[in-house]
């Protein structure tokens, strides 16, 4: 059918370009790059994958943000300007650095996407348009996991070693949201200002050999001692005088929440404010996308079973089967590892997502079918009001779908509850009155914290 276009070979290479300079990419010799979200976990999964001999880093964030703003319209999320900056700001300065022996072809980017209606599942295409738009940086390769297969590492490292990477990988996350959380527990109740944040920069230091040394080794025990050495070490620093403050729960986008940059350090704020944080954990999550592509399995199966289609049920079990055991795996993983700090502090640990799903339905506020962290948003401010949270904090980039049908469902429940809920939304701008609506916000949940109390279930 003639539609009376015509694709001229320039536009067929772009095109090209999505498939053969985005996906996965054997990372042998490579310089692998990684975007900063939360910092802790990127650093620990960099040492993961170094310690697997990949030659991986952290980008410098928000170094340059006029970068990104230059190379985006403004209509996309706030963290794609953040991330399309880094990326841009780093290869500038390895050209500068290295000038001739600046080799692009040595450099794979990790932008990973999602299925589903979030932006970013575009972000990766896009940033792979900018990279071919720019003669110095076309053969820069981006590399890319995605949740249609829970995150797979097949491709990027020899077949062999995949499974120990992967499991390793998410080790680093549930030990990079355990050091976060014990930073939230200790830090409003420090001898000394800046001693909290002083030893969980040295201790993620440390943990970042340990990883480096012993991830490749499949030598979990050794890192688990490591983190247990580093919760001993850093209970020192609490002062044991001040009493216990209210809680607040964080929920919101993964990217802005973890984000210290794009949320203006919203967590700081909160405990300038009285509080003590505890943020949604990158581990809830990956726990999520696994959990949602058992379930895709699942009703692949049951609609195979009405069709008679045999061999489509077989390959949906299969399916079953892979992502049932992945979700095992992680939730072993962490309660393992939660389960040797509890005896040393309290530390809130993950509900399960199946656990979210059915306070979803109990209450028939929203619906997995539908999908984005409003799944996991949603239902968690639920059960942070349930646990005896003094209040909720709604973290995402303006415009942000999934985190506005979050806010809308969020506020009348929390109404009725009668639990403090603040939404704080980010974009690259600096809002006059953001710091008054926490302080407002925080002497409601000081206020609620007085009536109330806290009961946190751990």
């Amino acid at each position: 059918m003639d539609t009376g276009f015509t694709m001229n070979h320039d536009t067929a290479e772009r095109f090209g370009s999505l498939r053969e300079g985005l996906g996965r990419f054997n990372l042998a010799g490579k310089r692998f790059l990684i975007p900063q979200m939360n910092r802790i976990g990127c650093h620990l999964l960099a040492a993961t994958f170094r310690g697997f001999g990949i030659n991986a880093q952290v980008m410098d964030t928000c170094r340059n943000l006029d970068l990104g703003m230059e190379y985006t319209s403004g209509k996309e999320c706030y963290p794609c300007q953040i991330t399309m900056a880094d990326i841009l700001y780093f290869l500038d300065r390895e050209k500068e650095l290295l000038e001739k022996d600046f080799d692009p072809e040595k450099y794979v980017y990790f932008m990973p996407e999602a299925d589903g209606p979030c932006r970013f599942g575009m972000y990766n295409k896009y940033q792979r348009i900018v990279l071919d738009s720019l003669a110095d940086f076309e053969r820069v390769k981006i590399g890319s996991m995605t949740t249609k297969d829970g995150y797979s590492l097949d491709g990027m490292i020899e077949k062999g070693k995949v499974t120990d990477l992967r499991k390793a990988s998410y080790l680093s996350a549930v030990v990079a949201d355990i050091l976060d959380r014990f930073l939230w527990r200790i830090r409003p109740y420090e001898r000394e200002e800046g001693m909290a944040d002083d030893f969980i920069e040295a201790a993620m230091g440390r943990l970042e050999r340990a990883f480096e040394e012993r991830a490749g080794k499949a030598d979990s025990d050794g890192i688990l001692e490591s983190l247990e050495r580093e919760i001993i070490k850093g209970r020192s620093v609490i002062d044991p005088d001040i009493p216990r403050k209210p809680l607040i729960g964080i929920v919101g986008e993964i990217y802005l929440r973890t984000h210290t940059g794009a949320n203006q350090d919203t967590i700081r704020v909160l405990e300038k404010y009285g509080a003590e944080v505890v943020n949604a954990s990158i581990c809830e999550w990956i726990n999520y996308t696994t959990y949602d592509k058992l379930r895709d399995s699942r009703t692949g199966f049951r609609l195979a079973m009405k069709q008679l289609r045999i061999n489509e049920m077989k390959r949906q079990i299969k399916k079953i089967a892979g992502f049932g055991l992945d979700l095992l795996y992680q939730q072993h993983v962490q309660k393992r590892a939660y389960g040797r700090i509890a005896p040393l502090i309290d530390l809130v640990q993950d509900h399960k997502v199946s656990h979210l799903e059915k306070t979803l339905k109990q209450e028939d506020l929203f619906s997995f079918d539908i999908g984005t962290e409003a799944c996991l948003s949603i239902p968690s401010v639920v059960e942070y009001a349930r646990s005896g949270f003094n209040g909720v904090v709604n973290i995402y980039p303006f415009t942000c779908m999934p985190s506005t049908i979050a806010s809308a469902v969020a506020k009348p429940v929390m109404s009725r509850l009668g639990v403090p809920y603040l939404d704080t939304p980010y974009d690259s701008s600096i809002q006059p009155g953001r710091e008054a609506a926490i302080r407002t916000f925080m002497y409601q949940a000081c206020q609620h914290h007085k009536r109330h109390s806290r009961g946190v279930q751990t």
